[in-house]
């Protein structure tokens, strides 16, 4: 499965949603690009992390979401398994951990986001022990389901940070299963639970704000926006935030800690040519291009699209890139768009679900001829159940 040329017409830096999807779809339109596309990736795994949500919650395990990433390396690609440590878009080239160059005529960087443990304080020694558990690992995402069926009492916080998160509804959705699953177990009369947001609001847009604000009214969540998660010191079960309009630090005892730890663009963007000067990936909001270099594409997580980071956009994101690419590599204007459409299925408890759809503008431009701000369990099971088979066998083949 590893390539062995020095030059390929089309190289994908990541192998994940994103990456699969885009090179899927090129060798599925262009047999010329058979032979001609690399993907880089070193991971041996592939996960449909929007599962983990549910996995936390005790609802599917975590093997459900893992295949091999040999698997879903589309046939007719070359699988570079190395890591990216350098971009030379002058030259045409990137070069890898192993210390080889690899030379390129289009480049598409899809290489997903950096999760920063380290930017808090004591967290990455705490994840998975006494209460501080998080469903953004697939070596903890257990601990999430362990801490919520044995919590009996107490305080339960769940934070989100102050920085662009995968899926930014993903840390309020763990929080009312936790809820449903406390009432149901008998110890919701006992527990206090809070959610404390680096972000001003529990949603970007107002329509499905209003619906999650009465969600949480009747769970009686208390909410805290604007204070950030800085440090846990797990021996006094404290949890410190920094409040973000004042500069003071809070200081939370808690007795579970669902922690979300803030995420950048991976390192070898920022410190590259490629990036803006916020360190994502610098292409134009439309076309996906980008806004120096004319021959590379960027999509999903990766990216400065100011618009949620999610797989459904991923989804959207695709096939501009693939039509601007072909376009481009034959001569023709680059004519497709990107709206910034996104989706976030807002699980707000067993059976229930908000399922928030929206683009650039924060406009809702809902799939269904219903109110989605309802919650159902239609939208649910279509989470549940629907998503990961058309992930599998859709997306990742390159039919969506």
């Amino acid at each position: 499965m590893s390539g062995t040329k020095t030059h390929y017409k089309i190289v994908i830096v990541g192998g994940g949603s994103a990456g699969i999807t885009v090179a899927a779809r090129l060798l599925r339109l262009s047999r010329d690009l058979v032979g001609n596309v690399a993907i880089i990736d070193p991971a041996r795994k592939h996960y449909y992390q929007p599962l983990w949500t549910l996995v936390g919650a005790g609802e599917c395990t975590k093997e459900a979401t893992e295949r091999e990433e040999a698997s879903v390396i589309p046939k007719g690609a070359a699988w570079v398994q190395d890591a990216v440590t350098e971009f030379r878009p002058n030259e045409n080239a990137i070069v890898l951990a192993s210390g080889s160059k690899l030379n390129y005529d289009y480049l598409v960087v899809a290489a997903g986001i950096q999760i920063d443990w380290d930017k808090v304080k004591g967290l990455k020694e705490s994840i998975g022990k006494e209460g501080v558990c998080s469903n953004y690992s697939y070596d903890y995402v257990e601990s999430t389901w362990d801490t919520i069926r044995n919590f009996k009492r107490g305080t339960a916080i769940f934070t989100n940070p102050n920085t662009p998160v995968k899926c930014g509804g993903a840390p309020q959705k763990i929080m009312y299963l936790a809820d449903d699953y406390f009432l149901k177990s008998g110890v919701r009369s006992q527990a206090s639970i809070t959610f404390v947001s680096g972000g001003a609001t529990i949603f970007g847009v107002k329509k499905y704000a209003d619906a999650l604000s009465r969600v949480i009214e009747r769970k009686q969540i208390e909410t805290r926006f604007r204070h950030n998660l800085i440090e846990i010191i797990r021996d006094k079960k404290q949890a410190v935030f920094e409040n973000l309009d004042t500069g003071d630090h809070v200081i939370m005892p808690y007795d579970m800690l669902h922690a979300v730890p803030p995420m950048s663009a991976p390192d070898m963007i920022k410190k590259s040519p490629l990036a803006a000067s916020d360190g994502w990936l610098d292409v134009d909001k439309w076309t996906l291009q980008h806004k120096r270099f004319g021959n590379v594409f960027g999509i999903g997580d990766c990216t400065n699209l100011p618009t949620s980071k999610t797989g459904a956009a991923i989804r959207k994101q695709g096939p501009v890139v693939v039509q601007n690419l072909l376009s481009l590599m034959s001569g023709k204007p680059i004519r497709n768009q990107y709206k910034g459409y996104t989706s976030c299925p807002l699980v707000t408890g067993y059976g229930k679900l908000i399922l928030a759809e929206f683009d650039y503008e924060m406009n809702p431009q809902e799939s269904f001829p219903f109110d989605q701000s309802r919650e159902r369990l239609s939208m649910y099971l279509l989470k549940k159940e629907l998503l990961p088979v058309m992930y599998w066998h859709g997306m990742l083949k390159g039919f969506m």
